[in-house]
């Protein structure tokens, strides 16, 4: 119900500012454009460190270091601001959104027929919907007041096991039903050269959960290497993201 009310308040805000484009005073339309950027993202696999926690138990006697915790991704933004204009001192951007994500740890595990690698990597794809209202402070300077988008998401898992001489066990789960989430935040926009080229900051927060992982065979991610019973919490929840990017406009 909170996604599909947040969509439908993006898509009236995009139709309204569509709507009254001529009085926006940037060139005839306002401004479209693209950007680009770091992106930072924490969140809450709940069930994936559990199975972790369940690994470094079994394997405790003959790993080299235990494995580690999951729950920091980082990666990177591509958008495409749809129309970008400003209202009596007020800055309205449209956009869209693809944003790549991904957290790895490793160990090795040691037996009498020598070292077995193993590497565990998150991968999170965000395909991202938003509207951020703005205001300027100085001629050079603009406040991000709110930027909000909903998200749709998915995940892949990849287990990749290195054994002695020349196997290799690649395993790779992915979600099995993509899900809506949203994030919301604040920032600041620097201009670089006045209305075209700009760089960009925001800081908020996500709310992400995904729930089963299975391979392409339908084998499902299961709670721990030694249970049957599937997982249902790989992701429970998000958390603080920030992003830092470049802007580029033009003038409609």
């Amino acid at each position: 119900m909170v996604s599909f009310k947040l969509t439908v308040i993006l898509y009236l805000m995009m139709f309204s500012a569509a709507a009254s484009a001529q009085s926006f005073g940037f060139g005839c339309l306002g401004f479209v454009g693209g950007y680009g950027g770091f992106s930072y993202q924490q969140y809450n696999p709940k069930g994936l460190n559990d199975y972790i926690q369940s690994f470094n138990s079994i394997h405790n006697d003959s790993l080299s270091s235990r494995l580690g915790k999951f729950g920091k991704a980082q990666g990177y933004r591509l958008g495409i601001n749809f129309f970008r204009a400003n209202i009596k001192g007020f800055i309205l951007t449209t956009k869209g959104f693809y944003q790549k994500l991904s957290e790895e740890n490793q160990t090795s595990i040691n037996s009498f027929e020598g070292q077995t690698n193993v590497i565990y990597e998150v991968d999170m794809t965000n395909w991202g919907l938003g509207i951020d209202l703005g205001t300027t402070i100085t001629k050079g300077l603009s406040w991000k007041v709110i930027d909000a988008a909903l998200l749709y998401n998915t995940a892949t898992l990849t287990n990749t096991e290195n054994a002695p001489g020349p196997t290799t066990t690649i395993k790779k789960y992915n979600a099995e039903n993509p899900t809506f989430g949203y994030t919301i935040g604040t920032g600041f926009i620097l201009a670089l050269v006045e209305q075209y080229i700009s760089l960009e900051g925001v800081a908020g927060y996500t709310v992400l959960t995904i729930n089963k992982m299975k391979m392409s065979d339908g084998t499902e991610l299961a709670t721990s290497e030694n249970s049957n019973q599937a997982m249902s919490n790989f992701i429970t929840g998000g958390g603080f993201n920030a992003v830092l990017q470049l802007n580029i406009g033009f003038p409609l």
